[in-house]
């Protein structure tokens, strides 16, 4: 995968493990932006408390840091406090160390993450997931997006999403109907490259298993290759039309089709979702009450959606297209305590755009989960495009 481009740059020396910044002048300048020593604490008590989960004392960053950074430990608790003035870190409860803020956090994904690259191991990782299975997986979209967000899972030890692109704007590549019971009728759409939408609707009158086959015959002879809202518009032009009165197969596509191409249910993906169970197992989830709503949000698809869609169109952007979208930058309630991290896809020339995403608390590996979320895009893009050529 080419670097992410870096909106802060970084080096690592070879004796310290901790980053040491290039001075970034038109950050120092900026109004209430930490110095270069602010930002080196900022990122050391960031990666502190990512693997400790704990608050952070100006101690432990002396100890681990100190020597490696140049600064003395009364320095360090100088800046620690000018950093928590800034807003960047809170001092929780009573206790003597700080955590980073919502602020703090995007301080840090916008200026400094350095140069991103994904690692051998992750690499590793995501090509024996989809090397070994590429055939079968290509051939089966439906299958590869549940891969997809079970391997987004596995790497993140968080949740995984994948979001099917909307069939609305996406070309309708076969439709058929399956009689149920109590005037129910299952319609199945499928969607280049061979992705299907199953919905259940409900009639008034019944038809026969021959006349939804022959509606079905008629729809995919006629309508094969054009976007739903292409067939909606003509569904309804046909519906004005005299001869509908009058044809009885055109009766009964206007019918199944007014019923079964609805814009709300159109505009949503199918929502491939792994990994809940990580969450339970994490403190940053302690709050039983705000844990229940989070899994019922996550459970809820047009909900889940719409805040995908909400993440992928934000104009803040510097990871690549990358969306990042940190605890109360959130607009839902129930994700304020938590970080999404998204990407969109696109199959071959189709103009509908899929996500998918890694949810999981702020304190998560910012730089290593964009790395992964970059990098899956892009492979899930190339294995669904390959598959539309062949079609």
């Amino acid at each position: 995968m080419g670097s992410i481009p870096p909106a802060y740059g970084m080096r690592q020396t070879h004796r310290d493990k901790m980053p040491v910044l290039e001075p970034n002048l038109k950050v120092e300048k900026a109004l209430n932006f930490p110095d270069s020593r602010g930002q080196t604490i900022l990122s050391a008590i960031i990666n502190e408390h990512f693997v400790t989960g704990e608050p952070v004392g100006s101690k432990t960053v002396a100890e681990k840091f100190a020597n490696a950074s140049g600064l003395s430990s009364a320095t360090i608790r100088s800046v620690m406090g000018e950093l928590e003035d800034l807003g960047l870190l809170e001092q929780p409860h009573t206790s003597a160390g700080r955590v980073p803020t919502d602020r703090g956090y995007r301080f840090f994904v916008d200026n400094l993450l350095g140069v991103l690259s994904i690692s051998n191991d992750d690499l590793r990782r995501i090509g024996g997931e989809f090397g070994l299975n590429a055939n079968d997986l290509s051939s089966a979209p439906d299958r590869l997006m549940e891969r997809t967000s079970q391997l987004l899972s596995a790497l993140s030890n968080n949740v995984g999403i994948v979001v099917s692109p909307s069939l609305a704007s996406d070309r309708l590549q076969h439709i058929e109907f399956v009689n149920l019971s109590d005037n129910r009728i299952l319609v199945v759409l499928v969607s280049k490259p061979n992705i299907v939408h199953n919905r259940i609707i409900r009639l008034n009158v019944t038809f026969s298993k021959e006349e939804l086959e022959r509606t079905a015959n008629y729809l995919n002879a006629e309508f094969a290759g054009k976007s739903l809202s292409e067939i909606r518009a003509d569904i309804i032009k046909l519906m004005h039309e005299e001869k509908a009165l009058f044809d009885k197969l055109l009766q009964t596509a206007v019918i199944l089709c007014s019923q079964s191409i609805e814009d709300e249910e159109d505009n949503l993906g199918e929502v491939f979702v792994d990994g809940t169970s990580n969450i339970l197992k994490k403190s940053d989830f302690a709050d039983l009450e705000r844990l229940r709503e989070l899994l019922s949000t996550i459970g809820e698809k047009s909900r889940l959606v719409e805040i995908l869609n909400e993440c992928i169109a934000r104009d803040h952007s510097p990871q690549g297209g990358v969306q990042v979208v940190i605890g109360s930058e959130n607009r839902t309630p129930s994700f304020q305590n938590c970080t999404l991290i998204s990407a969109p896809y696109r199959i071959g020339n189709s103009s509908a755009i899929g996500t998918l995403s890694v949810l999981g608390p702020t304190r998560i590996e910012y730089a290593r989960m964009i790395s992964i979320v970059s990098y899956v895009a892009r492979v899930l893009e190339k294995m669904m495009s390959k598959d539309v050529s062949n079609n």
